[in-house]
């Protein structure tokens, strides 16, 4: 079936405390019912592919990536540089990862190379999941990615992509931490849809457990990852009306992993978000509108201005 990316108007975001945040995840989830395994991090060399990119890749469709926003000045490979509007985020650095490739099915020797994750090594990247009528999920991340980039850039934040499907397959999950390390981003978000059982409905945000081994030390991270990820859970439950997991996190919204490079690997404030479950037929039929795409975006730009304004 066809799906509509196309790009609905932006709007400001809205702050909202970390007690708010909560709050509004617990109130909703009293009534609710409802993993991106390699989609971190940043590496100490570049990977492999990184330099045979072409910003037209075709999508797991055939189709050329939609785009999802205005012309960028974020610096994602392929971005073109424009000044930024003055607003609340003015001076602030926004790293998003959207979550796998489109084109990881066509390297599958290559993501399959492990990497080291700090506490032990992992493939480089996965292909992602899909709903059952193909919609893919690296698709999906992209086109809530280009979403979210605009809304952001509209309040004066300065946007990188980790990839913006131009390059044959990853990055690496080490290297998608690394590249947000080097930005010295005051925030990461990795946008991923899940592949669990149908029945398994709704969101959760995936926080930094403290880990320190090899090349790992989340130490500095874990409480403010933890700000972030609940100001994005909160503004997520009011803007998009999705319920927090009914199978993760105990109807929190929030889940916290030890086992994630991209987590693992980050230096600055990360969390990783998925915006429902692609296996399921109800989730998946919100995660194919453009409409609620676009929601979804606003509340992952309402609690990135939340925390980076907090």
């Amino acid at each position: 079936m066809p799906y509509d990316d196309s790009p609905p108007p932006t709007r400001r975001a809205r702050p909202l405390s970390v007690a708010a945040a909560l709050a509004a995840v617990c109130l909703t989830a009293a009534g609710c019912g409802g993993g991106p395994e390699a989609d971190g991090a940043g590496a100490a060399s570049p990977r492999p592919g990184a330099d045979a990119a072409s910003s037209t890749a075709p999508t797991p469709t055939g189709k050329q990536p939609e785009p999802s926003g205005t012309a960028s000045s974020s610096d994602s490979g392929s971005g073109s540089a424009k000044p930024l509007p003055k607003g609340p985020l003015t001076g602030r650095t926004v790293v998003i990862d959207p979550g796998h490739n489109p084109r990881n099915r066509d390297h599958t020797r290559e993501i399959n190379e492990k990497v080291d994750i700090g506490t032990g090594r992992k493939e480089c990247d996965t292909t992602g999941t899909s709903t059952d009528d193909g919609y893919a999920e690296a698709r999906f991340t992209l086109d809530v990615s280009h979403r979210l980039r605009t809304l952001l850039e509209a309040e004066g934040a300065r946007v990188r992509l980790t990839h913006d499907a131009d390059r044959p397959f990853g990055p690496c999950i080490d290297e998608r931490a690394r590249i947000g390390n080097e930005a010295k981003a005051d925030a990461v978000v990795s946008v991923h849809a899940d592949g669990s059982a149908v029945g398994n409905r709704g969101f959760h945000v995936i926080l930094p457990a403290a880990v320190k081994g090899g090349g790992a030390d989340t130490s500095k991270i874990v409480k403010s990852s933890a700000d972030l990820g609940a100001r994005i859970a909160g503004h997520f439950v009011r803007t998009t009306g999705s319920a927090p997991s009914n199978y993760i996190g105990g109807n929190t919204g929030l889940d916290t992993r030890n086992d994630l490079g991209g987590l693992n690997l980050s230096t600055v404030p990360k969390v990783f978000v998925e915006c429902g479950n692609m296996r399921d037929p109800k989730d998946a039929a919100l995660l194919t509108s453009a409409s609620w795409r676009q929601k979804a975006a606003q509340g992952l730009a309402d609690g990135i201005t939340s925390y980076l304004k907090g």
